[in-house]
């Protein structure tokens, strides 16, 4: 390997590289500045929608007695959770272990894995963090459970350890009560284990556009769990949490009476795809999270084109829709490539000039991943920046 390669894999700097200071990249947005003037693509959240979204769901848990516990992949950043905290959250939930770590250190004392894993090297981060946090985990194989419970005994940490339960989703989780049973006794057997309850969410069932479908598979997934709640106490082991649940369920599992906690995430932002379903007038959140863009061609008729494709925002789940812009009209987003989104207009044979230079708010389609594709959220009220918050754990899915 030449010495010129060995350089460049090494971040070497050479003759001719410019240093940083005397080549800045500006802020895309500075805290009392207008909207209008933020640079685009940027993720913008509506405080005023935020704020009453999070009340709302912190008022019908605490009317049902159930605990919050949000779930941190919707929104990875630690001024979020401090929000949902101040707001009576019990703790956050997080998918990877990684994704824990920005929250840890930011003093967020009690941490839900919501999935599972393998291998020393996510034992070892499992262990690192109940060093410092209060930790739940999931598994649903012995061999997840014995690996973890010598790692802990090793290192002089106690983790609570909750068998994951399959109430619909047919992905992980064990699927009989035998199982469960094999599981809880295998967690008996480590000292640094303890058993925390069990975890039973059906995250198919946040998703039917129809109400009706999504009570009564909210209700399947609450008596499958309540069954196996009611297996371990014949047993003698009482389940103190069960939880799971999430936005698209949540008015269902809050009134289940066998839900101890329930685990939204994307509550606090309502995305497109979730925006689509039917809900009841008093449990349809605010749309919050809107991707700002700009239209940068109106060469061609009937159509305008803007700087936020693929690289800015997730179509998986459906294509942003389109939320306003100071002129009139509605375009709709039609598709993306990597940098760029087309809108067709009103008619195929409409002049697109006066949109040149537009800014657009669009509600992204699934607001988890796009919220990964950006550094911060840009924090406006009123049509003002009010604060601009770090994604804390963007890109963080070990």
């Amino acid at each position: 390997m030449s010495d010129a390669v060995v350089e460049a894999l090494n971040g070497t700097p050479r003759a001719g590289d410019i240093a940083a200071a005397a080549l800045p990249l500006p802020p895309a947005a500075v805290v009392g500045q207008p909207l209008s003037s933020v640079a685009t693509p940027a993720l913008v959240l509506d405080l005023d929608a935020f704020d009453e979204n999070l009340e709302r769901m912190a008022a019908a848990a605490a009317k049902h007695g159930v605990a919050v516990r949000p779930h941190a992949k919707a929104h990875k950043s630690v001024a979020i959770a401090r929000a949902q905290l101040a707001a009576g959250a019990v703790g956050i939930c997080c998918q990877k272990l990684s994704e824990a770590y920005p929250f840890a250190r930011a003093g967020v004392a009690n941490i839900h894995i919501s999935n599972e894993f393998v291998g020393d090297d996510k034992v070892a981060m499992a262990v690192a963090l109940a060093g410092h946090v209060t930790l739940s985990v999931c598994v649903d194989d012995v061999r997840q459970v014995a690996a973890l419970g010598k790692a802990a005994g090793r290192a002089g940490v106690r983790i609570a350890v909750l068998p994951e339960v399959d109430v619909g989703q047919g992905r992980c989780g064990v699927a009989t009560a035998d199982a469960l049973s094999g599981l809880v006794d295998a967690i008996d057997h480590y000292d640094a284990l303890h058993f925390g309850g069990i975890q039973a969410y059906h995250g198919s069932a946040q998703h039917f556009a129809a109400w009706a479908e999504r009570r009564d598979a909210a209700r399947r997934a609450a008596d499958q769990a309540a069954a196996y709640v009611t297996h371990l106490e014949a047993r003698g082991v009482r389940s103190p949490v069960v939880t799971g649940g999430g936005t698209g369920t949540c008015e269902f599992d809050l009134a289940s009476g066998v839900y101890t906690e329930i685990q939204p995430g994307s509550y606090v932002f309502l995305d497109q795809h979730y925006g689509s379903l039917e809900w009841r007038d008093e449990w349809r959140f605010r749309h919050g999270l809107f991707l700002a863009a700009t239209v940068m061609s109106a060469a061609r008729p009937g159509m305008i084109v803007c700087d936020a494709g693929l690289k800015s925002m997730a179509v998986d789940s459906g294509q942003p829709r389109f939320w306003s812009a100071q002129r009139e009209g509605t375009p709709t987003y039609r598709g993306a490539s990597d940098e760029h989104g087309v809108l067709d207009l009103a008619s195929p044979a409409a002049d697109g000039a006066a949109w040149l230079g537009e800014m657009l708010l669009l509600v992204p389609g699934h607001c988890d991943p796009t919220v990964n594709l950006h550094d911060q959220y840009v924090a406006v009220r009123h049509g003002r920046v009010e604060a601009l918050w770090p994604i804390d754990a963007r890109g963080m899915s070990r």
